[in-house]
């Protein structure tokens, strides 16, 4: 979520102090200090992990703060990201690596008076396989392949495939990689996004869609 590539303006019109739910909004408004939200986390069902190759590596919590404009004022916004990660291993000449990963990441929506100050929100899954490459420089030359419709959160979603490259240099070894995303879904104050990244030499498509089927939103 980086405010150089995305530069949000908030509406015009003047803040209603009554209408804001909270000490962080309403310091917010006042321009006393930063907004904050955290979101509620988004994992895989125990119930899928159990019938699928996948299996929980981490979970973990990042916490970032950006600054936007609004109303012509630079102004802080500290957002608390959840991501749940599931890989499963596969072999290499007789080595077993663990690059086949599912990411679910949950980002809140950072919303004041119906205004989303969350970038995620308004990200093509373009621009989110660019955020993919921003955190892991292995992946290159990434390109769109197809589109399919996959049941998600309770409603059926797009999901975008592509073909990338990757590239590991402690093993010594590059990969023809295949990509899956979805955009960000809202659900109850926070969006979700996922992404699914595996070797091209093995078809987990199957293993995406039934991961993407059993993400429960723990809130």
């Amino acid at each position: 979520m980086d405010s150089t590539r995305r530069r949000l303006l908030a509406g015009s019109g003047t803040l209603s102090l009554a209408s804001l739910a909270g000490c962080s909004a309403l310091d917010f408004a006042l321009g006393n200090g930063p907004l904050s939200a955290e979101a509620d986390r988004a994992i895989v069902a125990e119930s899928t992990l159990s019938e699928n190759p996948y299996s929980e590596s981490q979970q973990t919590t990042e916490t970032t703060t950006r600054t936007f404009e609004t109303a012509g004022q630079r102004r802080e916004i500290e957002v608390t990201n959840k991501i749940s990660e599931y890989d499963r291993g596969f072999s290499i000449l007789g080595q077993e690596y663990r690059w086949a990963t599912f990411t679910v990441l949950s980002t809140p929506k950072v919303e004041l008076l119906s205004e989303s100050f969350n970038p995620v929100a308004d990200m093509s899954t373009d621009d989110l396989v660019a955020m993919i490459q921003d955190r892991y420089d292995q992946l290159g030359n990434v390109e769109r392949n197809s589109i399919r419709s996959v049941d998600h959160l309770g409603d059926a979603i797009e999901v975008v495939r592509y073909r990338a490259e990757g590239r590991f240099t402690k093993a010594g070894i590059k990969l023809d990689l295949t990509l899956h995303t979805t955009d960000a879904v809202p659900v109850g104050e926070d969006f979700v996004v996922c992404f699914g990244v595996h070797p091209r030499r093995i078809d987990d498509t199957d293993a995406i869609n039934a991961l993407l089927g059993g993400v429960e939103h723990t809130a």
